[in-house]
């Protein structure tokens, strides 16, 4: 098992993924991530019938795709994995406190910079979300200098 932080820069309370359970660079990557019951946005989604939002669990995938897109690249302290697309999400089944979600991501196109990869989560051997994502690196420095150019 790997810790996702050593992976992305995601940090509580929006890193989703609590450990990285199987990682074949290029190929696929698993995670899990146990709701508690303690998570911030239960409280508002919904008042007395807590349920994960579903984009959360597209985010989860995202991030289960981030690690394995991060472990291909030297300089991750300089980079970042930002979505550029999210197709076919269908939320199967409602995801409740105490629920332990797997999270899976298999690579279907696989480039330097970016990667298309379909995802799902299950909950008890029960797929409760599926999504295809595409994401791409940006270089840190680069998006900066971008952002203060624009600024003037």
């Amino acid at each position: 098992m790997t810790d996702p932080a050593s992976l992305i820069p995601h940090r509580a309370p929006f890193l989703l993924l609590d450990d990285v359970t199987s990682l074949e660079p290029g190929v696929r990557a698993a995670g899990t991530w146990r709701l508690t019951g303690e998570e911030a946005f239960f409280a508002g989604h919904f008042p007395g019938r807590p349920t994960l939002p579903g984009v959360l669990m597209v985010e989860a995938i995202a991030q289960a795709g981030a690690t394995l897109l991060m472990t291909e690249i030297p300089n991750r302290g300089e980079m970042l994995t930002v979505f550029t697309g999210i197709e076919r999400a269908k939320f199967r089944k409602l995801v409740v406190p105490g629920d332990q979600l797997r999270i899976e991501v298999n690579v279907i196109v696989w480039r330097t910079t970016a990667v298309k990869m379909e995802g799902k989560i299950t909950v008890d051997g029960v797929t409760v979300c599926e999504a295809t994502v595409t994401c791409r690196l940006v270089n840190l420095k680069k998006v900066e200098s971008e952002e203060v150019a624009a600024a003037k």
